[in-house]
Order: structure tokens, then C-alpha cells, then sequence
């Protein structure tokens, strides 16, 4: 394939020009490849005309390279190509990732994703308090399993379960907050859901539960009470205003929520709970690893936010949400991945030194500096990355077909610092084999897929080399893959 030839022609004469980093502009005339050479030292002159599709070299003002006609046209583009998916440094790998955020940024100005970013910013301030309470319910679970401190138990299953039992109210509250209403009226609204006086009250021929609609009535009913309030705002006079508008805001919505809202948000949770269950019971294995390998794109798409009520959800329900261990198996094959790109790379001091500070923070499930620095930067290893996590994701969810469900009860961490938030079915110590597996499936699966298929021959070539510490380069050299002449390659950005 003529493809093919002029690809091969420009990625041998790329690591004989002293790599990507070691020039500042590539053009081309008839016959020759013109490059403007930062360091001319790490030329290896006589390699390269030793090259068959190489007649020659000039040096005057630019590093020439005569090709000849015709062949020049078609191998400039295949080595700016080269050039340009070849981040060679941290540096570079870290201004990639920026622009890929800003770029994500961008195409996340949609109403759809605007509604899943204020629906992000009603559930994210009451992370904390789930993490905290969450231990707690953790930390008591154990006490009365080995059946320690009887006394201090009965307390701490109190501050574990306060929050929850209102969290209703903070949803309401900071919905009102977030939609541009009042919002201890979006609070006052919500906490008939959870009041125990609603049993009293029959909506559809059936009675009413406190908490039935549970976060998803809480955050409907405080919707309404903004809408409510904001038309109230145009057309009740200013001097009757601050007695008028709370009163009809409180008993519109709550007549609304009394009598429709409650019952249609239980239905609507009640069937995500039974969806979620199914799916794991039935799916197995198989919906583990669809969740786990997709949840990294949903990262990048900002989809993901709209996950957040459904984990609240079931964790209102059920005491833990099934779903995030599953997902948290992408960080897991994320770090795998990256473990990968340092063994791949062991003469890249630059982006080996970004993994090594990237990835304690990885482990503990801040994900973030390895995707944007390391990972979706260089291409491959990010698919490779989400590879690990459907393996990590697929055994969570074969163990959850057979009985052994695992969930955390509550949201936020994942990696190694979703240990003390787990919860399942069969146990603390079944749940946390379960987990910790998953985790050493998803290393070991993304470090497989990024060693074996993350990176091509050329990448390899380019991003394998020598790169500047603090400045200086090292001294010596380094065999390139497949048996490539040594490169040499230190005069890039220090």
C-alpha cells in the first residue's frame, strides 16, 4: 500500500532527526522534507542516509531531506502526523489533556448537561455527611458483628442513620438553592415527605409511607415550590408579598406533593431499586462489564452526573447502592493502565515522573490526573484503561448473579478508600474479597491490554527516548523497539 510505504518512510527518518521535540516546523519544497532543527547534534546524519527513500542532505538555514518529487508530497503529511500524536513529555501530555477538558467543556454547554450539572450541584454538598454516616453504619456494623461495646452501638446506628432518615430536607433545600427559589421553602416542602403525619394520607387508593418518593420526591416537590414561588413573585403586591408568597409556595406545592408527587416518585423509585437488582441478578457478569468499561466515557461525556439520585436513591432504599462498586472498577483499570505506560516507557523520566505522582491518588480513586495527564492524552491507553475496568466491572457483577452483592453506602470515593463504605449481602469479609478482587482484576486486565495493544511501534519509538530532567539531558543512549538504532533525544522543553 503506497499509504503504508510513505507512513514507514516518515517514521524512519522521525527518530533519526532526533525525535518530535527536536524541531520547530516541517515543511516541504519539490524534493525535499525541510525541518528547522532545535538541536543539529542529535541528527544521526549517516543513519539517515543510509535510508533507501533517503538521495540525500542539506544543511542551509533549515535541515533539508531530499526525498524527491512526488515521494516528499506524500511522506510530509504521513511524518506531521507522526508528530502530532506524539506527545513526548509531561509537559506535552498535560497541555493534550487540558485542551481534550476544555474541549469537553465545550461540548458540554448543552441544556441536557447543564440540567445533570445543577443536579450534581443539589447532590454534591451532601457527599461529606453520606461519607461520614456511611463509616459510621459501617463501624457499627462490625461492633455488633463481633458483638463489641453493646453500649456504644445503639449510638452509633443513631448518628449513622439521622442524616438519611432527612436527607430529604437537604435535598429540598439545596434544590430550591440551585433553581433560584428560597431555599428553606424547597426544605420546608420536602419535609412533608418524611414527616410520619403523611400516613394518614391516601393518594391512587393507597396509603402514603413516610419517605415514600424518598431524594426524587424531594427534589420534584422543591422544583415545584421555585415555580411556585417565582409566579407568586409577579403578581402578589410588595406589601403582602413576605405573608402571601411563602404560605401559597408551601401549600401549593405541598397539596401537589401530598397528593401525586409522593406517589409517582415511590413508583419511579421502587422501580429504579427492582431495575438495578435485576440487572446484576440477571445480567451477572455480563452488565458488570458493560458499567465498568463505560463509565470512563460517561466521565468524559459528563454523563455521569446523572447517576448521582440514582445512587441515593438506592441507597435510601436499600442501605447501599449496588451500582458504584461495579463503576469504581474503571479507576481500578485506569491504574492498571497507567502502571503499564511506566514499564513501557522506561526512558520517558517526564511522564514517569507524572505517573508516580498521579497514582497514589488513582488508587484512592481521584482518577482524574491520570486521565488528563497520562491516559487519554497518548489515545490508546485510555481504551485500554476502560478495558480493565469492564474486567473489573464483569467480576463485581458475576459475584453479584450468585448471591454476593456488594454495594457502598454511600457516594463519592472509590479505589482503595471505598473499603470502609462497603456493604453487601453476605457480609463484610465476602463483600470486601469481592471488591478487593474486582480491584486486582481491573489492575491486572488494564495493565495487559495497555502493555499488549496501548501503544503502536511508532509511538513507542517516539514516546520511548530519553527525555530533559530539570533541564539536562541524560548521557546515554537507548535501543528502540524492534531492534531501531539508538536514539538519542535531549533537546526538547526542560
Amino acid at each position: 500500500m503506497p499509504d503504508e510505504k510513505n507512513r514507514a518512510i516518515a517514521a524512519a527518518i522521525l527518530p533519526l532527526v532526533g525525535g518530535a521535540q527536536n524541531f520547530t516546523s516541517v515543511a516541504h519544497c519539490m524534493t525535499r522534507l525541510r525541518l528547522r532543527l532545535r538541536d543539529p547534534s542529535l541528527v544521526r546524519e549517516e543513519e539517515l542516509k543510509a535510508l533507501p527513500a533517503v538521495l540525500g542532505v542539506v544543511e542551509d538555514g533549515t535541515y533539508q531531506i531530499v526525498l524527491g518529487p512526488g515521494t516528499v508530497a506524500r511522506v510530509t503529511p504521513e511524518f506531521e502526523a507522526l508528530v502530532a500524536r506524539a506527545p513526548r513529555t509531561a509537559e506535552d501530555l498535560a497541555e493534550r489533556g487540558a485542551a481534550i477538558k476544555a474541549a469537553r467543556s465545550a461540548r458540554n454547554s448543552t441544556p441536557f448537561k447543564f440540567f445533570l450539572r445543577r443536579i450534581a450541584n443539589i447532590f454534591v454538598p451532601l457527599i461529606p455527611a453520606l461519607i461520614g454516616c456511611g463509616i459510621i453504619a459501617g463501624l457499627n456494623g462490625v461492633l455488633t458483628n463481633l458483638g463489641l461495646l453493646p453500649a456504644v452501638v445503639p449510638a452509633l446506628a443513631v448518628m449513622a442513620s439521622g442524616f438519611m432518615s432527612l436527607i430529604a430536607v437537604f435535598v429540598g433545600y439545596n434544590t430550591a438553592k440551585e433553581f433560584g427559589g428560597t431555599p428553606v421553602l424547597g426544605g420546608a416542602v420536602a419535609a412533608i415527605i418524611v414527616f410520619p403525619g403523611v400516613a394518614n394520607f391516601e393518594a391512587f387508593g393507597q396509603k402514603l409511607a413516610p419517605g415514600q418518593g424518598g431524594v426524587l420526591g424531594a427534589l420534584g416537590a422543591a422544583v415545584l415550590a421555585v415555580y411556585v414561588e417565582k409566579g407568586c413573585r409577579r403578581w402578589v403586591p410588595e406589601a403582602v408579598d413576605v405573608l402571601v408568597t411563602p404560605t401559597l409556595t408551601v401549600l401549593v406545592s405541598g397539596l401537589v406533593t401530598l397528593f401525586g408527587l409522593m406517589f409517582v416518585a415511590g413508583e419511579v423509585s421502587t422501580a429504579i431499586g427492582d431495575f438495578a437488582n435485576w440487572l446484576l441478578a440477571g445480567g451477572g457478569a455480563a452488565a458488570g462489564f458493560v458499567l465498568g468499561g463505560l463509565f470512563l466515557p460517561l466521565v468524559m461525556l459528563g454523563l455521569h452526573q446523572a447517576l448521582i439520585p440514582i445512587h441515593t436513591t438506592l441507597i435510601q432504599q436499600q442501605g447501599f447502592t449496588i451500582l458504584l462498586p461495579i463503576l469504581a472498577m474503571a479507576g481500578a483499570g485506569q491504574v492498571g493502565a497507567a502502571a503499564a505506560v511506566y514499564v513501557r516507557l522506561p526512558h520517558n523520566t517526564s511522564i514517569r515522573t507524572t505517573i508516580r505522582s498521579a497514582l497514589p491518588a488513582g488508587l484512592l480513586g481521584v482518577g482524574e490526573p491520570l486521565i488528563y495527564g497520562v491516559s487519554l492524552p497518548l489515545g490508546r491507553p485510555f481504551i485500554t484503561a476502560c478495558v480493565g475496568g469492564a474486567f473489573g466491572g464483569g467480576f463485581v457483577g458475576l459475584f453479584s448473579m450468585l448471591g454476593d452483592t456488594v454495594g457502598s453506602t454511600a457516594i463519592g470515593p472509590s479505589g482503595w478508600a471505598l473499603f470502609p463504605l462497603l456493604d453487601g449481602s453476605m457480609g463484610l469479609g465476602a463483600t470486601v474479597a469481592v471488591y478487593g478482587g474486582g480491584l486486582l482484576v481491573g489492575y491486572v486486565a488494564g495493565f495487559l491490554a495497555t502493555y499488549w495493544f496501548g501503544f503502536t511501534e511508532e509511538m513507542l519509538a517516539e514516546l520511548n527516548t530519553l527525555q530533559p530532567v530539570r533541564g539536562r539531558t541524560q548521557p546515554q543512549d537507548v535501543r528502540g523497539p524492534e531492534g531501531l538504532p539508538p536514539v538519542r533525544d535531549g533537546a526538547g522543553r526542560g
